[in-house]
């Protein structure tokens, strides 16, 4: 697939390119990535992302055009990894009808993100309004000072 003709010039998406090729060329050097490190980090390059932090939590603002809510997938992986995911799929062609043109993105969406040592990945909420998602991720409160440990001092 030539994602020039998709209208994406950026380099990124050529370096990608050009390793997909060279896995679907049957490249097995040592340091050739594997097709599914191109593929996800395609979907990632192609995902754009917002991230605010306000007082009390995070919150992760990402493009989801055309995605239904039951599409998308919110997941905390190991090492408090947010991982953010969907998948759209090509439309049914129905007979006698033929693509002129096709420049809506179609596939897979992905963002990771690693989340701070103070958010509480039990506080997460997720809505999805007009195809934009909004991922909150809650804080946990600062920890308490420590106070000072006093120690009895015994007449011996």
């Amino acid at each position: 697939m030539d994602f020039r003709l998709m209208g994406f010039d950026a380099p990124v998406i050529h370096a990608l390119q050009h390793g997909l090729d060279a896995v679907d060329d049957g490249d097995k050097s040592s340091n050739a990535p594997t097709r599914t490190y191109v593929l996800d980090a395609k979907a990632m390059a192609a995902t754009p992302a917002d991230v605010k932090e306000y007082p009390n939590s995070y919150v992760f603002v990402v493009d989801m055009p055309g995605l239904k809510s039951g599409d998308i997938k919110v997941q905390v992986e190991e090492d408090n990894v947010l991982l953010i995911s969907g998948e759209r799929k090509r439309e049914e062609e129905k007979e006698g009808v033929k693509y002129v043109r096709m420049e809506r993105r179609v596939g897979k969406f992905m963002r990771k993100f690693r989340l701070p040592e103070n958010a509480n990945v039990d506080a997460i909420s997720a809505v999805c309004q007009d195809g934009v998602l909004t991922v909150s991720v809650q804080k946990l409160p600062p920890p308490e000072p420590k106070k000072p440990k006093t120690i009895d001092v015994k007449v011996a």
